[in-house]
């Protein structure tokens, strides 16, 4: 993918206590903007080890217009924990 390309994920069905992971392969960087969800979540920043849940929603919804920059390194995972399956996507930008 090239700079300013729009990386996004069509709506994913994600198994309760599931998680739906956000990391953009070795060397990219990508700018989440828009976060979607159709259940209760909670949002995680990781480098796959060590997590820090930095936000959660008990209901269905979204974090719009927000700037989280991803690496390989340090990403990001959107849990379900609405007790059913829900969908879940995301949208935003490659910066490198």
């Amino acid at each position: 993918m090239a700079v300013n390309d729009i990386v996004t994920v069509a709506p994913t069905s994600i198994a309760n206590n599931a998680s739906l992971t956000l990391q953009p392969g070795a060397g990219a960087e990508w700018l989440i903007k828009n976060l979607y969800y159709g259940g209760a979540v909670e949002i995680y920043r990781t480098d796959g080890t060590n997590s820090i849940k930095i936000d959660s929603d008990g209901a269905t919804g979204g974090r719009f217009s927000a700037s989280f920059l991803l690496t390989n390194a340090s990403y990001m995972t959107i849990k379900n924990v609405s007790g059913v399956a829900a969908y879940i996507s995301y949208d935003g930008l490659v910066t490198k």
